[in-house]
């Protein structure tokens, strides 16, 4: 099968992978067999795992045997937090993530207004890698895309800057919290502004996002992507588009909005959770802090308060569903968490610990907060890539809040010791989908006391994902699991068992996904 652009096959049609098909010579990832070589499949399900010596039998009932040459073969990823809408839009918009200054910035944006017209979207600017260390002004962006309305998000997507022609379809702009006149946008006003450009993209459009998105993924070995929508960042009728998609990774839907626990199950989705922010971000100033920044007079923004958690999780619980907030600074994450403690007063902490609540980034937790979050059930979605992209004593959350507070953000190892369960994902677009970075970046953590081993962090970006979202029986090999996996070139020659993931080395490529037996990507010159 050969891939199109986007991952997927050029047809449109996914081949359906043989009824009985037996993997051998490499070297499967699974707890049911530590060195095991080989992996037989049927009906969708995997039926055995072991060595090559004794695969006979199956190679002799299989449709198809297919020689890995040393490839390994894992469960496939989940990603726990990701915009498809966004993450598909962003692969065909301006991408300034590699811009070095404001100049090369506004000068890669005037070549791009010169390629279309109507709506231009961009992302991935971040004025603390500029010289500048500012970002554009309105003017300054008016001049390189003329009379076009534009949008560009910055690489946190909390705050952006906008041309005039986008404001001037916003009359209502004017007084929202987070406009500064001058072009850039946060909170509320990025809320209107996401709101106003959204209305410009056509149903057909985000259909072929998402569509990309998911392609992108499924080239990547994810075999399921969770979902994170809300009113301000997406539209209700995504969900649709999505499950009318056929042959892509699997999709697990959260819509968040505050005290709406109908709409997320009207959208059958599995809870009122994920990006119903508590706060911002630290690169934008708005999460919330106990104390101010290091780098500002400001102690961020909090959006909710310990009642709106309470109500909020006491309502989810009550009608079976998932709660869950975004929350980063240390303000918001000791809100939500004593929010999440008198919803347990409230509706009992069986009842709670059986709903499977969650949270997103939670990058500033405590202690107490660890405990609390793991005597309740309550699991952590986190972004490796944001410690990878931020963490350490001289990247961006040093400069923000100061190397002490920096230095204890993200704590992975402290989380999983105490039991929390962990789920890796990208927050894509912040981050780029790319599990396998986000292993290593989990793997070599900037604080090393924090580092997980690479078995931990593959869990987490595996079965993690599905336990984040209720599901108990999923992300493994073993016989009776579905056959939901991922093959790669390690790029090694020694073999065996899971990379060692070295920074100088170059992550595993992706050769084939397959869902439930079903392949959803190969690589052109795959066997598979």
């Amino acid at each position: 099968m050969t891939p199109g652009p986007a991952g997927m096959p050029e047809d449109g049609v996914v081949d359906t992978s043989p009824n009985r098909l037996l993997l051998r010579g490499g070297s499967v990832y699974s707890p049911a067999h530590p060195h095991a070589t080989a992996l037989a499949v049927a009906s969708g399900a995997v039926v055995w795992v072991g060595d090559d010596a004794g695969s006979g039998h199956y190679a002799e009932d299989a449709d198809q045997v297919v020689e890995l040459d040393g490839a390994l073969v894992t469960p496939a990823f989940v990603d726990a937090h990701a915009h498809l809408a966004q993450t598909g839009q962003a692969l065909i918009s301006l991408d300034l993530s590699t811009a070095r200054s404001l100049t090369e910035a506004l000068d890669a944006l005037e070549g791009f207004a010169r390629g279309g017209t109507g709506l231009l979207v961009g992302f991935g600017w971040d004025e603390t890698l500029w010289p500048e260390r500012r970002h554009p002004t309105m003017a300054e962006i008016d001049r390189a895309v003329g009379d076009r309305p534009a949008y560009l998000a910055r690489v946190d997507v909390h705050s952006a800057v906008v041309s005039s022609a986008l404001v001037a379809r916003l009359p209502q702009l004017d007084g929202r919290d987070g406009w500064d006149g001058a072009g850039r946008v946060e909170r509320d006003a990025h809320h209107a502004v996401r709101g106003a450009v959204q209305s410009m993209v056509s149903p057909a459009e985000r259909r072929s996002a998402i569509e990309r998105a998911l392609g992108q993924a499924a080239s990547l070995g994810i075999g399921a992507v969770h979902e994170l929508g809300a009113p301000h960042l997406s539209l209700p009728a995504d969900f649709a588009q999505i499950r009318d998609l056929r042959g892509v990774p699997e999709v697990l839907g959260y819509w968040a909005a505050l005290g709406d626990t109908d709409t997320a199950a009207e959208l059958g989705c599995l809870g009122s959770a994920g990006d119903l922010c508590a706060d911002g971000a630290i690169g934008s100033r708005t999460a919330a802090m106990t104390s101010p920044y290091a780098d500002a007079d400001t102690n961020g923004h909090r959006y909710l308060d310990v009642e709106d958690v309470t109500d909020h999780v006491v309502a989810c619980t009550r009608a079976g569903l998932q709660a869950g907030f975004h929350c980063i600074g240390d303000d918001a994450v000791s809100t939500v968490i004593d929010g999440f403690r008198r919803a347990a007063d409230v509706v009992g902490r069986e009842a709670l610990v059986a709903a499977r609540h969650r949270l997103e980034h939670v990058e500033m937790v405590d202690g107490v907060g660890i405990a609390l979050l793991a005597d309740l059930g309550v699991s952590a979605s986190v972004q490796p890539a944001f410690d990878a992209a931020w963490g350490g004593d001289d990247r961006l959350y040093a400069a923000r809040l100061g190397a002490q507070r920096a230095g204890a953000m993200n704590p992975f190892a402290a989380m999983a010791a105490a039991g929390v369960g962990l789920a890796f994902g990208s927050d894509s677009p912040v981050t780029p989908l790319a599990p396998w970075a986000g292993v290593r970046a989990a793997v070599q953590h900037r604080t090393p006391a924090q580092r997980l081993t690479v078995t931990a962090a593959l869990a987490a970006h595996t079965k993690g994902g599905w336990r984040a979202a209720g599901n108990d029986s999923a992300g493994w090999l073993a016989p009776g699991m579905p056959a939901t996996y991922a093959v790669w070139d390690t790029h090694e020659t020694t073999g065996g068992g899971l990379p060692e993931l070295h920074p100088d080395v170059p992550l595993p490529l992706c050769t084939a996904t397959v869902i439930d037996g079903v392949a959803v990507y190969n690589l052109e010159g795959a066997n598979l």
